[in-house]
């Protein structure tokens, strides 16, 4: 997989040319991945618009969409599918659907999430993709949709571009064939575009006193957080494909479909 070129979009990168077992790749321009789309603009932004996106998938909260709506490319489908909504409705907002806020007050910041708390919040989150209802549906939408060559080209996203978007990745590269290596090294490649991203963010947080390793520890992606929700797979369902299946609810037909259609 590649990032594509400096585009309005932030974050984003094409699943295709990831490599698979058997000396087999991804098809590129089919399916992509990347942070929340409020600043595109295609006329200023030949990338994007050669795309020719069909489909737009917006793992974000009601509040994260009311704060920056996207900007869909005209005949693009928009389909919202809220990974988050069951933490929401409970109200625990994750730190994944806060960062601006937490990096905003270093003394809070310090609070709730110092001394490793960061990790060990992420690290739930990340159990949280695999095992609660409103994640299982939002990712049930992804495959379905990414298996259906009527979707055309389809992005997906959260905010940054790394958590929701992240699992979601590894969820499709898994069945299509990549190994653990793989998986993990495409995972972490999102590291740079992130950190580039908020770095002004990043830069108050710690000019103003805050301690850089929660700064990170937000920002950026590590292993320990997706062989949290690898673990959970492996200690609910057995395997990835028993996920998708009996968690997920996708049918191995459609399994069957995305492989043919991306692989």
């Amino acid at each position: 997989m590649t990032a594509t070129p400096a585009t309005t979009v932030a974050n984003l990168r094409d699943l295709g040319g990831t490599p698979l077992s058997g000396g087999r790749t991804v098809r590129p321009g089919l399916v992509l991945r990347s942070g929340q789309l409020d600043r595109l603009d295609l006329d200023a932004d030949p990338v994007v618009a050669a795309l020719g996106l069909r489909t737009v998938i917006d793992f974000r909260t009601d509040a994260e969409r009311t704060d920056h709506p996207d900007r869909v490319p005209a005949g693009a489908r928009l389909l919202v599918a809220d990974v988050l909504a069951d933490k929401v409705s409970s109200g625990r907002m994750p730190a994944a659907a806060q960062l601006k806020d937490l990096l905003s007050d270093p003394a809070v910041a310090e609070e709730h999430l110092g001394g490793g708390k960061a990790q060990a919040l992420f690290a739930d989150l990340y159990r949280f993709f695999v095992h609660s209802a409103s994640a299982q549906a939002a990712f049930r939408l992804l495959l379905t949709e990414a298996a259906d060559p009527e979707a055309g080209p389809l992005l997906f996203h959260c905010t940054a571009g790394k958590d929701r978007t992240g699992w979601g990745a590894t969820v499709i590269l898994s069945l299509l064939g990549a190994d653990d290596e793989t998986l993990m090294a495409e995972y972490l490649s999102v590291n740079p575009a992130v950190k580039q991203a908020f770095a002004p963010m990043i830069e108050g947080f710690t000019g103003a006193g805050g301690d850089p390793d929660i700064a990170l520890a937000l920002i950026g992606v590590f292993p320990s957080y997706l062989e949290a929700a690898l673990t959970e797979v492996e200690t609910r369902y057995g395997s990835m494909e028993k996920y998708v299946r009996e968690g997920l609810g996708v049918s191995d037909e459609t399994v069957e479909a995305l492989r043919a259609r991306l692989v």
